[in-house]
């Protein structure tokens, strides 16, 4: 007998979810190419070649590397240095599969970035709104007491290492996905957007105060590196957790936002 299909997720989480990808993902390679053009990091309100930078992605000529603080790593091939399509070597931070553009064009990268910049910052926006509304915030992502205890915690992690990603109900969000979703959704993201506001010097301007919050224009680029890197390691786990607990419920419940319901599964946990 099949299984009964009970709803996981409603529209609203379903158009945000492809939209957010699409547009994270032209977010993330555009700005690889922004980074391209100046890659290193740096804390206050300058940064040049003469500045101490903790963060670095340049070539010896010879051998790509990264270097963090003191410490240096080489990536010849990866980053740094890498062969390009064609197969000649490549002098840049990034490698050209992993930018938009492919070549080396800093104008084109800006104007990919902040033309998806307006649709990641809006869907956003229009998700919190939406989610505020219809109570997902308060059902669904709300940490309740009970769940703050050490031991639930540990359950948990004990279910992720087992792979019993059954142990929940199909309509339910266990503890280590509040933390991550909320991370994610209210820390993470809001950053993204008000450290890309931090940088621009029309923003300066308008909003000083919003260039001292981050204590300078290179403090606010590293922190908008760091949330990217972070994002990233978020997506990657998430794909993996599809994955392991199976990839076609997992897809199809973003799809069709509905997923297969087993005995004692509680049909009406919905998420927004």
């Amino acid at each position: 007998m099949a299984n009964n299909m009970a709803q996981r997720h409603k529209a609203t989480t379903r158009i945000w979810h492809w939209l957010n990808a699409i547009a994270l993902t032209v977010l993330l390679m555009s700005g690889l190419m922004i980074f391209n053009a100046h890659p290193r990091l740096y804390w206050g309100e300058y940064g040049s070649r003469e500045d101490r930078a903790w963060l670095e992605i340049d070539d010896t000529r010879t051998t790509g590397f990264v270097k963090i603080g003191s410490t240096t790593l080489e990536t010849t091939g990866v980053l740094g240095l890498s062969l390009g399509a064609d197969n000649k070597v490549r002098r840049v931070a990034f490698p050209g599969w992993a930018t938009i553009p492919t070549r080396y064009n800093l104008g084109a990268a800006r104007r990919w970035h902040f033309a998806f910049a307006w649709l990641f910052a809006l869907g956003l926006t229009g998700f919190m709104a939406a989610s505020l509304l219809n109570g997902h915030i308060r059902k669904h992502l709300h940490i309740r007491k009970a769940e703050w205890a050490p031991k639930h915690i540990w359950r948990d992690i004990k279910n992720h290492a087992r792979l019993r990603f059954d142990a929940h109900n199909a309509g339910t969000y266990n503890i280590l996905q509040k933390f991550s979703y909320v991370g994610v959704i209210f820390i993470l993201l809001p950053l993204m957007i008000f450290t890309g506001l931090a940088m621009s010097p029309a923003m300066n301007a308008a909003l000083p105060w919003l260039h001292d919050i981050f204590a300078g224009r290179q403090s606010a680029r590293s922190i908008h590196f760091i949330c990217a890197a972070l994002l990233s390691i978020f997506v990657l786990v998430h794909l993996v957790m599809v994955f392991l607990s199976g990839p076609i419920n997992g897809i199809r419940s973003m799809i069709t936002g509905k997923v297969p319901q087993t005995p004692g599964s509680n049909p009406a946990g919905v998420t927004s």
